[in-house]
């Protein structure tokens, strides 16, 4: 049987290729004028934050209007070609019109994360050195009174300086025009310790890595998307607002992940593509699950049952029987519309996986980094695989693995992901000594992570090369494999794992594990969580999980010493710990 030729989404594009645009790929000026002319009035940023709680939205043809209006106000007050304009706050739809209107005004967009203390956001500000900061009300004050030549405006509507308020007073005179090889976004780490490192990344960048992933993903211009997670994130910038944009879908931005409100978001907006992290996922399977349990045993074992079948069935076929099956189920959760859910950030457990894709959710996995804007592997639904993150994107890039451990003898031979494409950074902004580092003698971008990729070119990730564990008998050891096994145990809350010297051994290290309970371990056994003198039976409980999860390791993996946490380790708005703790 012939091999079926890849799908090449950007096909459309031809027609526009050199009236339109005349690069190798548009910039976001170019797509956004080309699908404001395809679907001028097709809903494009809609929330949920009108008079209680009402729909706000906002089609192709009216967003673009208000670009334009942004970007001329934006010009009459100096801005020039290369300029950084700065923005932070929750995910709304004046973000993303900030954004946009930036890039048309041929200037260079820095999103900065909200959840940052002042200390990190000045470290930014005095890097990227932004002549405009569009914020919240949170960062307004300080940022006002201590930069008094870069301009402070408002993404709140209630304040004078809203930014929708805004005109240019007289007609402008366009800055010059960018180039798909021009810098459109700088994505900053947070720079707590010293100098954050800047992400360049080029309209070419990602323009091409959101069509590029689409060979893998068929995305329709009738979904509509789930923005939930921080949008300043490379993750959630691509797959929930470039990607839409990209095929005149529409994105609905959403705040917060409060149950009330992302049940009222699912359902009110009809989502049909939502992207999130594990603990996400967890959670609100964890939710599922209990509705079922709470019908009794013999529900729950037939459903259990309903789900292998259904699994198996997908798995062989490709019909998707599991969301005629469990339609109740989906629509008690407000998933029922949902057409495929998308996990990054981390691997998702196989288990957890399996079940979503069980009950009729195409649920895939992906994989990349800030500096590969970021989609570098994608499971394509035709042929997902539970073990991998996703298959490379040939032959639009290339990916291989280099320096295999001499002591791995035979497949799967380890080693660290290097990938080479279109998506690649330009670089570290104003750090070329340290974007020298992250390239092979080559060309290949080093990703830092360890994996290998089976002949099909999936990729199967291990873990950070700066985590690895080493045991006083060789063996690498991956925490994050590990921490992946307590991802179905609702007593934990918080797992991170990593290495400990015993006995002062520095040549060796063995396997701890720290454990932040969670409040529903604490209503199991009937007790405040800010009790001293119940902390003996909360470990017993936490030892019995452990156990468990040893039972499915290798002897080497196994965990020795478990440190039970008062407070939760400090995370990521992009909900992954911050192992900077490690003493």
């Amino acid at each position: 049987m012939a091999k079926k030729e890849k799908r090449i989404p950007w096909k459309f594009l031809d027609e526009y290729r050199g009236r339109d645009f005349s690069g190798e790929w548009p910039t976001f000026p170019e797509l956004l004028e080309i699908q404001s002319k395809r679907f001028a009035e097709r809903p494009y940023f809609t929330d949920f934050d009108g008079p209680d709680g009402s729909k706000r939205s906002w089609t192709y043809s009216q967003v673009n209007a208000l670009v334009h209006q942004i970007a001329d106000f934006m010009i009459s007050e100096g801005i020039k070609k290369g300029d950084r304009i700065a923005v932070s706050g929750k995910n709304s739809p004046e973000w993303g019109m900030v954004y946009l209107a930036a890039l048309y005004a041929s200037a260079i967009i820095v999103p900065v994360d909200n959840g940052l203390y002042q200390k990190e956001v000045e470290n930014i500000v005095n890097t990227a050195e932004p002549k405009m900061f569009f914020c919240e009300d949170d960062k307004y004050d300080y940022l006002k009174a201590d930069y008094k030549n870069m301009k402070v405006y408002s993404l709140n509507p209630a304040k004078d300086d809203y930014v929708l308020k805004f005109r240019a007073e007289k007609a402008v005179t366009p800055n010059e025009k960018v180039s798909c090889e021009d810098t459109a976004a700088i994505l900053f780490t947070s720079g707590t310790t010293g100098n954050p490192k800047g992400v360049m990344l080029s309209h070419k960048n990602l323009i091409s890595d959101g069509y590029i992933a689409q060979t893998n993903l068929l995305i329709l211009p009738t979904d509509v998307f789930y923005a939930l997670l921080p949008i300043h994130h490379a993750y959630t910038m691509q797959a929930a607002f470039i990607c839409p944009m990209e095929v005149g879908a529409e994105i609905v931005f959403g705040k917060s992940m409060a149950v009330s409100r992302l049940m009222k978001e699912l359902k009110e907006g009809k989502i049909s593509i939502m992207l999130g992290v594990p603990l996400l996922y967890n959670k609100l399977l964890f939710g599922i699950n209990k509705g079922i349990r709470a019908k009794g045993a013999l529900v729950a074992g037939i459903m259990s049952c309903l789900r292998g079948i259904s699994f198996l069935i997908k798995k062989l076929t490709g019909k998707n029987l599991g969301h005629k099956i469990f339609k109740p189920v989906l629509q008690q959760a407000n998933i029922y519309t949902l057409r495929v859910a998308i996990c990054g950030g981390g691997p998702l457990a196989k288990s957890v996986f399996k079940q979503y894709q069980a009950m009729g959710i195409d649920f895939i996995q992906g994989y990349g980094l800030t500096e590969t804007s970021p989609i570098i592997a994608l499971n394509p639904l035709e042929h997902f695989k539970l073990a991998s993150v996703g298959q490379a994107f040939y032959p639009y890039m290339e990916a291989k693995i280099i320096n295999v451990d001499e002591k791995i003898k035979k497949a799967p031979f380890v080693g660290e992901i290097v990938v080479k494409g279109p998506m690649v950074m330009q670089g570290y902004y104003k750090m070329p000594e340290e974007t020298a580092k992250m390239y092979t003698e080559d060309g290949f971008f080093k990703t830092g992570d360890l994996g290998w990729m089976d002949k099909e070119n999936y990729i199967m990730l291990c873990g950070r090369a700066k985590n690895l564990i080493v045991t006083s008998g060789g063996k690498n050891v991956y925490p994050e494999e590990i921490e992946d096994a307590f991802q179905l145990y609702d007593e934990v809350k918080q797992v991170t794992v990593q290495g400990y010297h015993k006995d002062g051994d520095k040549t060796s290290e063995e396997i701890e594990a720290l454990i932040y309970p969670s409040d529903e371990l604490f209503a199991k056994l009937g007790v405040e969580r800010n009790n001293n003198f119940v902390q003996d039976e909360v470990l017993e409980s936490i030892q019995k999980i452990v156990s468990k999860v040893n039972k499915t390791l290798q002897s080497y993996e196994h965990i020795s010493k478990i440190t039970i946490l008062k407070e939760p380790l400090a995370m990521t708005t992009s909900l992954k710990v911050k192992r900077n703790y490690k003493k």
